[in-house]
């Protein structure tokens, strides 16, 4: 029990450094316009610890969770570059539910093709890192959402997935996406959907649907993307971690 205090206030500590991090790099470094970059001073140089870091989640069942493997990195360095978020590392680490590291970093990511699946101990795990300030990132990359939908039905059954209102800080902040997330490949041919768990006022699980939004952040030539696809969706997912951040 007090292993799991130490823990939950380690995280919440974390959230409230990045957060007066993240104000001041905002003040020292305003956005130049709409997807302009505004690198700050010393980006060029190696960042001091406890900047904002990511990790993947590893999970179980035979769905890829290692897919869109340059993504996160590029979203990092992305964030880096366009002086919004201190960044504390390159690339992002890989965690389970269950691991003690999870409570570390502010945002996970999962993400797959297939079939996701946690143990009882990962749905507990996974429940107080969110309960307790942290933040999961879910981008379907074609084929995942039956089965995420049944864990996230796990995590929080009192608490539904819902789809968000594009008038919502995630479609407006540090870009405006007014007619919603973008779409980066067809897949079923629909819109693209973006649905969250909110508790207490605050997102705790984002899910982005139909969307394909980690494909759009991979490496230049992975995809048949064009450049302002790409574009699109790094400016939605640096969105997604500055409300990270901030909330």
């Amino acid at each position: 029990m007090r292993s799991n205090c130490l823990q939950r206030n380690t995280l919440a500590s974390r959230l409230r450094s990045l957060f007066v991090a993240t104000l001041l790099t905002s003040l020292a470094s305003p956005l130049q316009g709409d997807g302009a970059t505004a690198t700050r001073a010393g980006s060029q140089g190696a960042e001091p610890a406890g900047g904002f870091t990511i990790a993947r989640l590893k999970y179980s069942g035979g769905g890829d969770w290692y897919s869109d493997e340059t993504s996160l990195q590029n979203l990092l360095r992305a964030l880096r570059t366009r002086g919004q978020v201190r960044v504390g590392h390159d690339k992002e680490a890989v965690v389970t539910a269950a691991d003690p590291e999870l409570w570390n970093y502010p945002m996970v990511f999962v993400t797959g093709h297939g079939n996701v699946k946690l143990n009882e101990e990962e749905i507990r795990s996974l429940r107080r890192y969110l309960d307790q300030g942290g933040f999961l990132w879910a981008d379907d990359n074609f084929g995942m959402d039956k089965s995420f939908r049944e864990v996230m039905r796990r995590v929080y059954p009192e608490t539904p997935l819902v789809e968000l209102p594009f008038t919502h800080e995630v479609f407006r902040y540090p870009h405006e996406f007014p007619a919603g997330a973008p779409k980066v490949h067809e897949h079923d041919g629909g819109p693209a959907r973006v649905y969250a768990i909110v508790r207490n006022g605050r997102i705790a699980v984002l899910y982005t649907y139909d969307c394909d939004i980690g494909n759009g952040l991979e490496d230049e030539g992975i995809h048949d993307d064009q450049p302002e696809k790409r574009e699109a969706a790094m400016r939605f997912a640096i969105n997604i971690a500055t409300y990270a951040v901030t909330n």
